[in-house]
């Protein structure tokens, strides 16, 4: 039987802080940083958190990510703007940027920034729900490197390309959308990979186009679009992932398609470039443009408890609220820590040793668990 670990969130925010300055990146900076992976962990997107720090670490060790980036508006029209990130972390760049598009709705109504010559920016919705802090509606999105293959297409041609967006609730918690426009977001294929379990069919298809359950076949296949097939609204998912990438990376400047760069060292890295980085696209709207915002709010309650009253199929407990299920993981996780498989564990010891920052986890263990995470 497995083992999984349980930590409190400041030590692994703390060491991912500290390994993000022995590259050079400024305090300020690296905290920034280590928030938003720390966020994709406490809201239980183990994909997208503390697992992915080896892959930064690998940009920094090859020169891919500039610690000390000067990050400049480069195009600038009342509510709208393009910012250049001069190759740092999206984990800096992305909410310098979103920070941008809440300031312009503050000013005009909405706001919206495309992001050129940035990397990987973690989970798409702790930029959607800065938003709500500020009383609006937010937008994100991000363009990744081409592991999807159009539909009927033969090769990777788009990334997973995320969208979030958020509505704050009165009483109720936000409503929050954080989806990939592929049929899955690769991170969880990585994790069956890791915990050596096959993938569902439909996910993934190998170098010859065939179908398969084997989630090592991502190195050399491709995901599929959101619903797969055509017969199950694969058309749908290709269409959504082609508006991310034309918002992140066509209008920005950024790469674009097949041309994105690779974040992860086993991903097949582009032959050439037609723009600059990896894109982002944020959106603000101040609700206090189109209603009060109470009302607003009171409202979006109204529709959360109307869609709890539909009776549930198959056993479930109860009809999802999109956001739910991060935030029962926030709130669990908040409070008895954020678990960690053995795998990732072993990749941090990796990081340590190649940056020589401590990382003393079976001190900072709270418990040891049996059993799948």
């Amino acid at each position: 039987m497995p083992n999984y670990y349980l930590f409190k969130p400041d030590f692994l925010s703390g060491f991912t802080a500290d390994v993000f300055k022995s590259f050079g990146v400024p305090e300020q900076d690296a905290r920034q940083a280590s928030k938003v992976l720390a966020k994709s962990d406490i809201r239980g997107i183990d994909s997208h958190g503390i697992a992915r720090l080896k892959s930064y670490v690998e940009m920094f060790s090859i020169g891919r990510l500039n610690p000390t980036p000067e990050i400049t508006v480069v195009r600038d029209r009342k509510s709208v703007a393009t910012v250049d990130g001069d190759s740092g972390l999206g984990l800096v760049v992305g909410p310098k940027a979103n920070e941008i598009a809440m300031d312009k709705a503050s000013q005009h109504g909405s706001g919206w920034v495309s992001v050129c010559n940035t990397n990987h920016y973690g989970i798409a919705s702790y930029y959607s729900l800065q938003a709500l802090e500020r009383d609006m509606i937010g937008w994100s999105m991000t363009n990744t490197s081409s592991i999807v293959s159009p539909l009927w297409g033969a090769k990777s041609m788009l990334g997973t390309n995320p969208i979030s967006i958020a509505f704050p609730g009165y009483n109720n918690p936000p409503i929050v959308i954080d989806l990939a426009t592929s049929v899955v977001a690769l991170g969880k294929v990585e994790i069956a990979r890791r915990q050596g379990k096959p993938i569902p069919e439909g996910w993934l298809v190998n170098e010859q186009g065939q179908d398969t359950t084997n989630p090592s076949d991502m190195f050399k296949g491709s995901l599929l679009p959101l619903g797969s097939t055509r017969e199950m609204g694969g058309h749908k998912g290709y269409c959504l992932s082609s508006m991310v990438d034309i918002l992140c990376g066509v209008l920005s400047g950024a790469n674009w398609g097949p041309f994105v760069p690779q974040f992860a060292m086993y991903e097949t890295p582009p032959e050439h470039s037609v723009g600059k980085g990896i894109g982002h696209f944020f959106g603000a709207m101040e609700i206090d443009g189109f209603d009060e915002v109470e009302a607003f709010k009171k409202r979006i309650d109204q529709w959360i408890e109307e869609f709890r009253k539909t009776p549930p199929i198959n056993g479930q407990e109860a009809v999802l609220i999109p956001g739910d299920p991060e935030h029962k993981a926030e709130k669990d996780r908040t409070r008895n820590g954020i678990p960690v498989i053995q795998a990732v564990i072993d990749d941090l010891n990796f990081v340590s040793a190649t940056t020589r920052v401590p990382f003393d986890w079976e001190n900072a263990c709270l418990e040891v668990i049996s059993g799948e995470l």
